[in-house]
């Protein structure tokens, strides 16, 4: 089937939709402000610019769209009727990608992490998972500096 719009409109919708910024991503920074961690965001030198990003933590998180990355919830698996050859081959080279960003964060010695958007529903589940995330693996111990008396 072809589209529904003309290309000129089908562009106008695709611009509109958001990279950065997104609620999911908001409702994380929230979560994790509450729990009192500081973070930079969407750091450029970094392999796939990380939404959210602790360096003393060696934490990168990535806060994905089910139908944009291909999650394998009801709403990740679904496959728009129109245009489909486009869209399952859209999703695959996300899901491609996020593999080759996960490896070369991992390479540089960064934990990395994933956040669906449809596991952010539940408020409780998500601020314990940020809890676990923040307790674990804190990156390099601080030096203290040792005076002789």
């Amino acid at each position: 089937m072809t589209d529904v719009y003309p290309p000129e409109k089908r562009s106008a919708v695709m611009r509109r939709v958001k990279g950065k910024d997104t609620s999911p991503e908001l409702r994380v920074r929230k979560a994790l402000t509450r729990l009192g961690a500081r973070y930079r965001l969407h750091r450029a030198d970094l392999p796939g610019k990380p939404d959210i990003v602790m360096p003393g933590r060696r934490l990168a998180l990535f806060v994905h769209g089910c139908f944009w990355h291909g999650h394998d919830c009801a709403r990740g698996s679904r496959v728009p009727k129109q245009n489909r050859d486009y869209w399952v081959g859209k999703v695959e080279r996300n899901r491609a990608r996020d593999a080759r960003t996960r490896e070369a964060l991992s390479a540089l010695g960064w934990r990395v992490e994933t956040l669906w958007e449809c596991d952010l529903k539940d408020e409780a589940a998500l601020a314990e998972r940020l809890r676990q995330l923040l307790q674990g693996h804190p990156g390099k111990p601080r030096q203290r500096l040792v005076r002789d008396p």
